[in-house]
């Protein structure tokens, strides 16, 4: 249950910061909004331990601060690219994924392709394949700083799932 709450409080506080419109017919359909996420939560049961927004609530802000520098710096590159297109040379990559729970290797494929330049095809529990517009894209993934930044937010949540894999793997 309580992560239901959690759940339900960091829906409306994201609503709230993001809106920037309150009057009571929005406060309703946000109200309804997160009721509707929440049993939709549920019902694919994904409210638990490795699901708790709770646990990395605090810290989403600052990757979510980082996320958007780099998504403007990367829409810089490829508006240059754009303009100047001989720099383009597309090709396909394989990154390292060393993230221990599901969300955490979903909120790097989506963080990838959130980035322009780069889009994420395929993903396992180890790999990543990426479609990279140029070098300076693939550059970026290769050099595992987003992978970093996840691992991070992901290790400082203080999921004892999280905890008990690093030492499982350390061992």
């Amino acid at each position: 249950m309580r992560y239901v709450i959690s759940l339900i409080f960091v829906l409306a506080a994201l609503w709230l910061a993001v809106s920037g419109v309150y009057k009571p017919l929005l406060f309703g359909l946000g109200a309804g909004s997160i009721a509707l996420v929440v049993w939709l939560s549920l019902r694919m049961d994904v409210v638990g331990i490795e699901h708790n927004p709770g646990l990395y609530f605090p810290k989403l802000f600052a990757y979510w601060g980082w996320l958007v520098g780099q998504i403007i710096s990367a829409n810089i590159h490829v508006a240059k690219r754009v303009l100047s297109p001989k720099g383009i040379r597309p090709h396909i990559i394989e990154v390292p994924v060393p993230q221990h729970t599901a969300v955490s290797r979903v909120t790097y494929a989506n963080s990838c392709t959130l980035t322009p330049g780069t889009v994420t095809l395929d993903i396992t529990p180890e790999r990543m394949r990426v479609h990279a517009l140029d070098d300076v894209s693939a550059q970026g993934l290769m050099s595992q700083e987003m992978a970093q930044k996840i691992l991070w937010l992901e290790s400082q949540s203080g999921n004892p799932r999280v905890t008990q894999n690093q030492t499982e793997s350390a061992s």
